[in-house]
Parts: C-alpha cells; structure tokens; sequence
C-alpha cells in the first residue's frame, strides 16, 4: 500500500479540504437537496454532510445514504447526528491519527476555537490509493481495504507513540524533575512544621491518606481536560468556565472525603483539632488540585507546549504543595 502520511506535527488545518459540503439547519430534505443542486460542492466524492447553523458553527452531521432516502418533508434537524465529533483547527496530524483508528470514520469536520466548521479532513490525507478508489466514498469499502486503511494509519500512529530511548528519555527527564523539587519542597514545608509534628505526632500519620487524595483527584482532572483538548479549541473564557466547574466540583469531591477521614480519625483518637485539620486540609488541597489538574493541560496547550508529557508531573507538584499547605496550616491553627 503506498501511504502519503504528511508530517505528524503538522496542523491539520494545512491538509484539511475546503471544498466540503455542509447543509443549513431548519431546512427540509427537500431545501436541502435543491441547495445541494444549486451550489453542487467541488469534491467528488461526498462523504458527509455537514450541518450548520446561519452563524457557520457545526450542529451535526449527515450521511449521503440518510438524505437520499429521508421523505423530502423531513427536517435536517431531527435526521442529523447531533454532537459530532469533529477536529480542532489546532491539532496535528498526530492528534487526526487517533481520531481515525479510534472511531473508524472516513472523515471528520474541522472546526475553530468557535466551532465553526472551516473544513473537512477525510482519509485520502494518508493513502495515495484513495484516489483511485470509487467516487462516492461512502459506499461501504471492501472489509480487507478497510481495515488495511485504518491500520495504516494505526501503524504510523503507534510508532510516533514510541519515540527511540534517548529522544523519550530527553521528552520525559526535564519534566520528572518537577517531582524532585516537589518532593523537595516538601521536605522544606515539613521542616517549618516540625514543633507540630513532634508534639503532635498523629498529624504525621494522615499526611499519605491527605497527599494521596489530592493527587488522585490532580489525576483524574488531567485525564479528563487531556480528553477535551482534543474535541475542542481553548480560550481564555472558555478556561476560566472549566476551571470555575472544577473548583465547584473539587469542594464537593473535598467535602465527600474528608467526612469518611474525619468519621475514623474521631472515632480513632477523639482528637477535635485533628478533624479541623483534616477536614480544611483535605477539601482545601482537594479543590486546588482539581483546580490545576484542569488548568494546566490547557495552560500548556495555549503555550503551545506538550500537555500529554508536562501536564501530570505539573498537576501532582500542584496538588502536593496545596495538600500540605492546607493542612499543616490549619494543624497550626487548630492545635493552638
């Protein structure tokens, strides 16, 4: 099979096509198809039709087959697939790869920071032979043709997922690092607590159960921001939202746990001031990281830096340094 990959840190917006064919929302079946007539799309081979509304932002997505054989009174809005996945103008070629071999489409809309769709990127990109296949791509492939099609590009995704030993070493050290000075802060902000944990040798005990909550939740907010960043665009408002629902969902996950840790920690030792501490500490350093384990993806993709390699050492950093502030602060506090 003869593959034409172009580079995989190339923008997909410099291999996308322009000449696709979208659709008005509101019309009927039969609007649309006179629409199509009037203003026939330069691509020959029409994979999809892309919905969007009098502002250009993408709605959903029609198959050829669905139009053609929907009754003409029938509107585009309740025949279309709603939500579509669709590619951001900012991701690479590398992000498009995992697209195909994740959902196993022919093509995909490409939308901006708005969601309006700008153009299409379809499989052709990777195979020289898609050319000369039929015209109307949307006719089911031959089973062999396609799976050798998404494998192809499965293959060259794969193997950029495996850098040589040195090159992954040189992506990964610097950003470990970050887990050094952490840890080493760590040992810092310890030591101005000292009088604290000695005299008060419970709080020591609680410090794996506090740093492992914050940690968990930095992480689970990072896998979820990494996930969005590739169906959509970031801005700064649109950041500041994210970051506003997860600080909100941070203080409910704080809350939550902590009850459970509170609820042992008094029935264990019957100490007030310890659950003071537990309880502030916890949904304080839980809610930060919440906070950052959002933030920091998208701060880094906006630098245009790798968030899939810097984000997770940067978010648990993060989250240590809230965790243990929160709680060794309010252990002062609480143990005067």
């Amino acid at each position: 099979m003869n593959s034409m990959i172009p580079p995989l840190d190339d923008l997909v917006e410099k291999h996308m096509h322009t000449d696709f064919a979208s659709l008005k929302t509101g019309h009927t079946v039969s609007e649309a198809l006179a629409a199509i007539r009037d203003s026939p799309p330069f691509s020959s081979s029409i994979i999809y039709f892309y919905v969007v509304d009098e502002s250009g932002k993408l709605k959903g997505i029609m198959a050829a087959r669905s139009l053609l054989l929907s009754a003409p009174e029938k509107l585009i809005d309740d025949l279309m697939v709603k939500r579509p996945v669709a590619i951001p103008t900012f991701a690479t070629i590398f992000d498009a790869c995992e697209f195909f071999t994740m959902y196993k489409f022919l093509a995909f809309p490409v939308v901006n920071e708005k969601g309006v769709l700008v153009g299409m990127l379809d499989i052709r990109t990777y195979n020289a032979e898609m050319s000369s296949m039929n015209e109307n791509l949307s006719q089911t492939l031959p089973k062999d043709s396609y799976d050798d099609l998404f494998q192809l590009i499965g293959v060259h995704w794969e193997e950029a997922k495996r850098p040589g030993v040195w090159k992954g070493i040189s992506v990964r050290f610097p950003w470990l690092v970050c887990n050094v000075a952490g840890g080493l802060v760590a040992a810092f902000l310890l030591g101005l607590f000292e009088y604290e944990l000695e005299k008060f040798v419970v709080l020591a005990l609680f410090i794996p159960v506090v740093l492992a909550l914050a940690e968990s939740v930095a992480i689970q907010s990072v896998s979820i921001s990494l996930q969005s960043l590739h169906q959509e665009g970031i801005t700064w408002n649109g950041l500041f939202k994210k970051l506003y629902s997860e600080g909100l969902t941070g203080i409910i996950l704080g809350l939550g746990t902590s009850f459970l840790v509170v609820l042992y920690s008094f029935l264990r030792f019957r100490e007030l001031p310890l659950v003071g501490a537990l309880l502030v500490g916890i949904t304080g350093g839980v809610t930060l990281a919440a906070a950052a384990g959002m933030s920091v993806p998208n701060l880094l993709k906006i630098l245009k830096m790798n968030p899939q390699v810097a984000a997770g050492p940067i978010a648990l950093v993060c989250a240590d340094m809230a965790a243990l502030i929160f709680y060794l602060v309010s252990a002062r506090i609480f143990f005067q």
